[in-house]
């Protein structure tokens, strides 16, 4: 009998999404390697997501593996793309790397030939069925113990919930919201799948990390008059917002 040489396993991994705008080598580089040394340790050896889908003039764009040299000569680990355009396709596919939808394109396709108005009904109807199964689906995951350093939860396609403390080193991830009821040391990512609409609540804010739907914020950069006090976190736009939080 053949035993078996392998397990598949699914796993939710920490990966930064680096969203090219505008290529330019030289400032490239400089504005990375100014973003790495805000947190060497969390960059290091990083591995990255690039994302190409709002890159200006994509035609102009003279090597995709210059790009990834870049990547790599900072000690960033390409491991694949997002948001390729049609013109990148063939070059971008020569590099092996995985090429992965974004939630745009996960997005749910509606009818596209239609009247005006049945398309309006159409709308309506899928986007009320969509919040419905979200709020009957949308569950908690509850951790009672603390989540120590070197730890990883995940709570798919749910809330998560810690009723003690995230210490330095450790990783939260959720769908949804966060909620710590306890000191957040380490780093928390809420809306893992996209969701802009998820929070991260702590009782007491000292994270190395705070990120909603992809967007993040290290902890030098987390208002200084929050640091150890009860916090928010959310998303307004593209930009990471972080707040007291306040009991009515």
């Amino acid at each position: 009998m053949i035993e078996v040489n392998f397990q598949l396993k699914g796993s939710a991994v920490t990966v930064v999404v680096l969203a090219i705008t505008r290529y330019q080598p030289e400032s490239l580089g400089v504005q990375l390697q100014e973003k790495i040394d805000q947190a060497p340790q969390f960059f290091e050896n990083s591995p990255v997501l690039i994302n190409l889908d709002r890159l200006e003039n994509p035609e102009d764009l003279p090597s995709i593996q210059e790009l990834l040299h870049i990547c790599r000569q900072l000690e960033l680990q390409p491991l694949g793309f997002s948001g390729v355009p049609e013109v990148l396709l063939p070059s971008v596919q020569a590099t092996g790397l995985a090429i992965l939808p974004t939630p745009n394109e996960r997005a749910l396709k509606l009818p596209q030939k239609a009247p005006d108005v049945q398309v309006e009904t159409v709308v309506e109807r899928v986007v009320e069925t969509v919040v419905e199964e979200r709020l009957v689906q949308r569950q908690s995951r509850v951790i009672t113990r603390p989540v120590r350093s070197g730890q990883q939860i995940y709570a798919e396609g749910a809330d998560l919930i810690v009723l003690a403390q995230v210490s330095e080193g450790a990783e939260v991830l959720a769908d949804g919201h966060i909620h710590v009821y306890g000191t957040l040391r380490g780093r928390a990512l809420a809306g893992v799948k996209g969701d802009e609409s998820a929070r991260i609540f702590c009782q007491q804010l000292e994270a190395e990390l705070v990120s909603i739907a992809g967007n993040f914020v290290l902890q030098d950069s987390l208002p200084k008059a929050l640091l150890k006090k009860p916090a928010q976190v959310s998303l307004s736009g593209d930009k990471v917002t972080v707040e007291a939080l306040v009991n009515h």
